[in-house]
């Protein structure tokens, strides 16, 4: 493998982890929706982003152990189909659990290739 597809193993599964949890925390936005108080506001906008921290520790681990960080976006794929087994329709399955299981597999291919 060269230089260019070790470097493109490198930063793929990092920057697809960051465009994930920016796409998760767009979800967050609902809270907004409701008519809260301050600290109910800050409360819920809190509760809807514990995915996206999760991706983001996710990605920290990765970063510098990219087993341990292929184990826990696989973790975190199974996590969430786990708990919505039967209250969400198939496609989200595939748009949440999906990446989750795609970035864990490239950051395994990238540890096993160093």
């Amino acid at each position: 493998m060269g230089p260019a597809a070790h470097r493109w193993l490198y930063w793929t599964p990092r920057v697809l982890s960051l465009l994930f949890a920016a796409f998760i925390s767009v979800f967050a936005l609902d809270v907004f929706n409701e008519h809260y108080r301050l600290p109910q506001l800050l409360a819920a906008l809190g509760m809807h982003l514990i995915p996206t921290a999760l991706i983001l520790l996710a990605l920290v681990v990765a970063w510098r152990w990219e087993w341990a960080g292929a184990l826990l976006f696989f973790g975190l794929g199974v996590l969430y189909i786990v708990t919505m087994r039967g209250r969400a329709h198939w496609d989200w399955y595939l748009f949440i659990a999906g990446p989750l299981f795609l970035v864990g597999l490239l950051f395994l291919i990238g540890w096993r290739q160093r």
